[in-house]
């Protein structure tokens, strides 16, 4: 069933909208939830409550891209999950992905006083200033999560390549948020 369809269901109440969005979209949003949270029985439930969040949401929400909507509440929850969990030791994976960015990023002082909305309105803006494959390799690593190696094999590059583009892509967007004097 395609996303229009399925959206389609949610907005007529009709429970078979979360099943449709299990069957296309289950083990994507289970794998990224993984990736975060190192454990499947989270995971699994950061997925439920990917479902929960979407039946909740839509209507009014009508999302144009149905599955990066679902991939941001999945995201957003497993990273809220594994900060409750792991107060006082941080997931590997999200102190990796925070610590590349953090040279690029503000720091949370500024965020806390610049609308977190304008940031990520800025970044998308610099994200359609490079190249589509650096667009997603950037995507596909610090808001998929997915490692360089996965990330290689899908994209059919070197490893190295995806490194450099990643490296080369946080040096412009600290020079992009510079420029828009956000650094």
């Amino acid at each position: 069933m395609d996303d229009n369809k399925i959206i389609e269901l949610y907005f007529e109440r009709d429970e078979n909208a979360i099943s449709q969005t299990k069957e296309c979209y289950g083990e994507r949003l289970k794998a990224l939830a993984y990736r975060i949270l190192c454990n499947k029985e989270d995971a699994e439930e950061c997925e439920n409550d990917t479902y929960l969040k979407a039946w909740d949401t839509i209507p009014p929400q009508k999302p144009k891209y149905f599955f990066a909507y679902l991939a941001k509440i999945c995201r957003n929850t497993a990273l809220h999950m594994a900060e409750k969990a792991q107060a006082q030791k941080r997931n590997a994976v999200v102190v990796e992905l925070t610590k590349e960015l953090s040279e690029c990023l503000p720091d949370s002082k500024y965020i806390e006083q610049t609308a977190e909305k304008e940031l990520s309105e800025v970044i998308g803006a610099f994200l359609k200033s490079v190249s589509q494959e650096n667009r997603i390799i950037f995507i596909r690593r610090y808001f998929m999560t997915e490692p360089v190696a996965d990330i290689a094999k899908i994209l059919g590059i070197s490893e190295s390549k995806v490194k450099s583009s990643l490296f080369r892509t946080r040096n412009k967007l600290r020079e992009y948020l510079s420029k828009e004097e956000l650094l």
